[in-house]
């Protein structure tokens, strides 16, 4: 398994919805056999700039340890949710 550091910024929603699709990409996750070592929510701030008319964004950090389907299964799901403004998966180096 290989270690993965995901972020991704969550559009401005109620806080049970905002839960609800951070939870969701927690499952993924955990279905596709990885494991979440930290969760890091870093709570609502101010974008930069305008982002599919968000001016306000929700950042959440996962280190994970994971196969690389498991990555590929959650960017996919990430680029087709409504909810994500932004996300990057990196891999970290094996030291």
């Amino acid at each position: 398994m290989r270690k993965y550091e995901v972020i991704f910024i969550v559009r401005p929603m109620e806080e049970e919805q905002t839960n609800a699709t951070i939870e969701k990409f927690s499952k993924i996750v955990t279905d596709n056999g990885g494991i979440i070592d930290k969760e890091d929510r870093w709570g609502k701030k101010r974008l930069a700039y305008e982002i599919k008319g968000c001016m306000d964004g929700f950042y959440c950090l996962f280190d994970i340890s994971a196969e690389s389907t498991c990555a590929d299964e959650l960017d996919r799901v990430m680029k087709i949710t409504d909810e994500i403004l932004k996300h990057m998966i990196v891999r970290l180096d094996e030291k």
